[in-house]
């Protein structure tokens, strides 16, 4: 289940050490804060309801990949699809917080970026928090996830 993004990931880590040191640490920085903003942004999106804009952070391709606790899920649209039926409206979306804990190069143009994430809700339905690993690639409009390991 796990073995297409591990296998993504570990073939990442492999440029790793080829690619990284090339790039000046100031390029680095610089790719590494838009990530952060990219992110930042998702979690305004969410947090005011809007799945659509969320999804902006994510590469609108059928190659998308998103793992979860209900397994792989391929593809943009399915993922968004999936987050309309767990997260019905605002109430359950609630307001979503991200807390970075590694933005790490792997190639010029790929981050790997872990994390926590929590979701602040009412009483009635409660909070949830977990982990996740994103994979992110810079594009000419910007840096987007193109895997997603949530739990």
């Amino acid at each position: 289940m796990r073995t297409a993004f591990y296998l993504i990931l570990w073939t990442c880590l492999g440029l790793t050490a080829a690619c990284t040191c090339s790039k000046p640490l100031q390029s680095q920085a610089t790719d590494q804060a838009a990530v952060r903003q990219v992110l930042a942004a998702q979690s305004t999106c969410w947090s005011q309801g809007d799945l659509e804009c969320y999804m902006a952070g994510y590469w609108k391709s059928d190659s998308l990949l998103f793992v979860g606790k209900r397994g792989l899920t391929y593809g943009w649209q399915q993922t968004l699809s999936n987050y309309k039926v767990s997260y019905p409206d605002a109430s359950a979306m609630g307001k979503l917080t991200f807390d970075q804990k590694e933005v790490r190069p792997l190639a010029p143009d790929i981050m790997l970026v872990v994390g926590k994430w929590h979701l602040q809700r009412e009483a009635t339905l409660g909070d949830l928090e977990g982990h996740f690993s994103v994979i992110m690639r810079k594009f000419e409009d910007g840096w987007k996830i193109i895997a997603d390991h949530s739990s």
